[in-house]
């Protein structure tokens, strides 16, 4: 695609992220040694609407963050150096955190520290301007902020967000769900027929089944690069999915997008590093 990119934005979380680089994991009561530390705000809200400003040039981000002072950085780096719209709302406890270890085979492991800290309809939030969307990405809110973002013209939510999901008796365009966690798994089946699931494997590719009965698959994309670390990988993919999708492209040509995304953001250090950009290194959407 040429030309200018649909208006997207993501609706959903913030964690602030202390990120470790291993060879391996520690087995219980085992003490390892990190080659490398870092800190970023990530989380799946702000991976992927760092990967949909890339994609489209601008993104709205709705979210919540603690009135503390890894709050205040987490805007300000969200804002001025990843270049997003960001509107959050504060709250009176710690913006929650995360631990994660990067080893050697490029994996990451995951331990949440902490309330996940999500945007309410009752914010003071601009939320009417999500009718202005093309597409949006919602990964977490309360019934309120989804509906809010199903205003927009296409909505694809994480299986992550299914309590919201069902509290609001809002059924989104795709959801998007990781065919090995079984939690998502459960998630997904707990909701009314959808227009498209989509199911991930990872270097697999993954599969998707439609309202109707249709069913398709997509391969996996090498990756431009040697894998460094799997983390925003997944969020990635979502992302492209829901820019394709909001710029008008027929579900295997969104999904073709998306693992594009997921597998640059596999070669580079930490979720930001490697994502797919419009214009950037020659790219071509």
């Amino acid at each position: 695609m040429s030309g200018a990119g649909p208006r997207v934005g993501v609706v959903g979380h913030v964690e602030w992220v202390d990120f470790a680089v291993v060879d391996r994991v520690p087995l219980p009561g085992e003490i390892v040694t990190a080659s490398e530390c870092f800190a970023l705000p990530a989380g799946g809200g702000a991976v992927a609407a760092v990967q949909l400003r890339k994609l489209a040039g601008a993104a709205r981000f709705l979210t919540a963050l603690g009135e503390d002072p890894l709050g205040e950085r987490a805007a300000r780096e969200l804002r001025d150096e990843h270049g997003l719209d960001l509107h959050a709302a504060l709250r009176e406890r710690p913006t929650r955190r995360a631990v994660t270890h990067l080893d050697a085979r490029a994996e990451r492991t995951i331990t949440v520290l902490g309330e996940r800290l999500v945007p309410h309809g009752g914010d003071s939030l601009p939320w009417e301007s999500l009718a202005e969307l093309d597409g949006i990405y919602f990964t977490g809110g309360d019934a309120d902020a989804l509906r809010a973002a199903r205003r927009a013209r296409v909505l694809v939510a994480s299986a992550r967000a299914s309590d919201a999901l069902l509290a609001a008796g809002v059924v989104p365009d795709v959801l998007v769900a990781s065919a090995t966690d079984a939690k998502e798994r459960a998630g997904a089946a707990a909701l009314p027929a959808l227009r498209w699931l989509v199911l991930t494997a990872g270097a697999q590719g993954g599969h998707w089944e439609a309202r109707g009965g249709e069913r398709g698959t997509w391969p996996a994309v090498p990756p431009p690069g040697p894998p460094v670390d799997a983390y925003g990988c997944g969020d990635s993919f979502a992302a492209g999915l829901t820019y394709g999708l909001a710029a008008g492209m027929a579900l295997e040509a969104a999904l073709a997008l998306a693992a594009r995304c997921g597998a640059h953001c596999l070669t580079g250090r930490g979720p930001y590093a490697a994502q797919l950009t419009r214009t950037g290194g020659g790219v071509r959407i």
